[in-house]
């Protein structure tokens, strides 16, 4: 292989990392469904030709770490039979490990004939034919949560195989939308072919092969050495999900972490079996979400590439709700992954004090509402919900910020929902004395209410009241969350699981996400960074006064002689 110089390397770097953007751009902007457009509920990725990733963007950072595996099956299933302009879709969650409604498109890319790397492009589809519209709540098998595919061409040398798309729309509520949507992915896989030819037609394949090799390599170097800086020993954590979404018994999710030398090994022996609701996940996206736990604290300043991650080792058992076979129910993958995350960085953070991170509210926090009635029109909106980040070693945690595992996914602006939705967004604030109590306070959690200004559906998936964002060296839990729908009637109910039912005109939801934990002693924060936090609305008085011993007038003034002394 030819020698790439190290300024074409940065070049080849930060160009295909340019491109993923561009494709990611032509996703949004072609996409049919406000949950991609708005919500930026996708990730594309651009690999080489054995599947190595080179270039992401920004969007939804779990989808990532396991887009290598979905071009990994088109590649073994098709083998030879790849040809140029060929499109392929997959979404088995056993293969790449989501949801059904996460439908991954692949596309080979050719450089004069030869192939030279694949654009991928995954986006949630806002229904795929399960049996209730959009996320199924109390599904207990796969085959109740819609259309799954294996690897499947779709597009034959740039030709669209009518029978497909035909498929697509006999097997989705919103036929028109999704075949939109089908088409912003392929979009952007057009998209990166294009940028990528023109980096090509100035450097060459050969060199354009170099300067990746090298990419790669220094990737495993950074990373040997980070984890080579960090002291060897072994820790474990363990917490527990409220429920799998057909059962009320606590779902227990354990991690045991080893690092030793250049390596770091993480169990996941002792976390529940599969289980009858749909909160089991496949291997691949599990796998993928303690990529991104890894990279929180290991060289997080560094693109992830076909280099990345080559020393830790996943210890994965065959009876656990992380490793999913069939006919295991998956819709609700993503709620032990949120917990999984949390465990693995608390876990670092003891091994890493000087970047210790308590944890984060740490579900999506999905509220939903629809309508598939097609005489009044048809539409969905659905969205995750914000909360509190935990705080850090030196900084206090992020309130009203998505969680961690989906990175760039937004909740719906209310300009948007209310004009193209018959939904009101009565409130969108933050929610006050949520954060844990620390040195470095957790970040708090925030409160929507909508209000439905029609009859329609809706459907609530809040998680972590069992298992709240805990805090470290000291500090406190961020607050659990809450749900409460208010009938029009004024008949009030809590809760934080609701499956597809009418909501009638003039309901309320009214959501709160938790916070984040907090990291240190809470009565070593300074006094006026405590009012200040009053005056922002972070914390009522009263919690001033009981978590942090400082009396603050309800106008923000500090009152020094009433406070406890630091």
């Amino acid at each position: 292989m030819s020698k790439a110089d190290p300024v074409t390397t940065e070049v080849v770097r930060n160009f295909v990392i340019s491109c993923a953007e561009d494709m990611n751009a032509s996703l949004w902007r072609s996409a049919h469904s406000a949950v991609i457009y708005e919500g930026k509920d996708s990730a594309v990725a651009l690999m080489d030709e054995q599947g190595n990733m080179l270039g992401q963007s920004t969007g939804v950072p779990l989808f990532i770490g396991a887009i290598d595996v979905c071009v990994n099956h088109v590649k073994d299933y098709y083998s030879d039979d790849i040809c140029e302009g060929d499109i392929f879709v997959m979404n088995d969650s056993y293969m790449q490990g989501t949801h059904l409604h996460d439908i991954t498109a692949i596309g080979p890319i050719f450089f004069h004939g030869e192939l030279v790397g694949f654009g991928a492009a995954r986006a949630h589809w806002n229904d795929i034919g399960a049996m209730d519209p959009g996320s199924v709540m109390g599904s207990m098998n796969i085959f109740q949560e819609g259309l799954r595919l294996g690897p499947t061409r779709i597009v034959s040398r740039g030709e669209p195989i009518r029978e497909w798309y035909d498929h697509f729309r006999l097997n989705t509520r919103f036929k028109d939308a999704t075949i939109g949507d089908l088409g912003a992915q392929i979009a952007a896989i057009r998209t990166g072919e294009r940028r990528l030819a023109q980096l090509l037609d100035r450097i060459g394949a050969e060199t354009y092969r170099a300067a990746c090799h090298d990419i790669f390599e220094q990737a495993r170097r950074l990373d040997r050495a980070a984890i080579a800086a960090i002291t060897d020993g072994t820790w474990s954590r363990e917490g527990y999900l409220d429920d799998d979404g057909v059962g009320k018994e606590p779902i227990k999710v354990a991690l045991t972490l080893t690092v030793r030398g250049e390596e770091v090994i993480v169990d996941l022996t002792g976390t529940s079996g599969p289980v009858p609701g749909s909160v089991n996940c496949g291997a691949s996206q599990t796998e993928s979400l303690l990529r991104l736990a890894y990279k929180t604290m290991i060289n997080p300043d560094r693109a992830i590439t076909g280099g990345s991650f080559e020393t830790m080792t996943v210890v994965l058992p065959e009876d656990c709700m992380f490793n999913a076979k069939e006919p295991a129910a998956c819709e609700w993958y993503f709620t032990g992954l949120g917990l999984l995350a949390d465990l693995f960085i608390s876990c670092l953070s003891e091994a890493m004090p000087e970047r210790s991170t308590a944890a984060h509210y740490g579900d999506s926090m999905v509220a939903g509402f629809f309508s598939v009635d097609e005489r009044r029109g048809q539409w969905m909106s659905i969205e995750p919900t914000a909360g509190g980040w935990g705080g850090r070693a030196d900084g206090d945690g992020e309130s009203a910020l998505i969680n961690l595992v989906n990175g760039g996914f937004r909740n719906i602006p209310a300009e948007v929902m209310e004009t193209k939705f018959p939904i009101r967004l009565e409130e969108f604030s933050i929610r006050p004395d949520s954060g844990g109590p620390g040195r470095w306070r957790g970040g708090c959690g925030v409160v929507r209410r909508y209000h439905a200004l029609e009859d329609c559906f809706g459907a609530i998936w809040f998680e972590r009241s069992h298992t709240p964002a805990w805090g470290l060296n000291g500090g406190g839990d961020g607050a659990g969350p809450e749900v409460t729908i208010t009938q029009p009637d004024g008949k009030r109910e809590s809760l934080l699981k609701m499956a597809a039912r009418g909501l009638g005109a003039g309901t309320i939801v009214e959501t709160k996400t938790g916070g984040g934990g907090g990291n240190g002693d809470p009565m070593q924060r300074p006094h006026e960074e405590v009012a200040r936090d009053v005056r922002k609305g972070f914390l009522t008085p009263t919690a001033a006064r009981r978590d942090y011993g400082v009396a603050v007038e309800a106008d923000g003034t500090l009152d020094e002689a009433a406070s406890l002394p630091r």
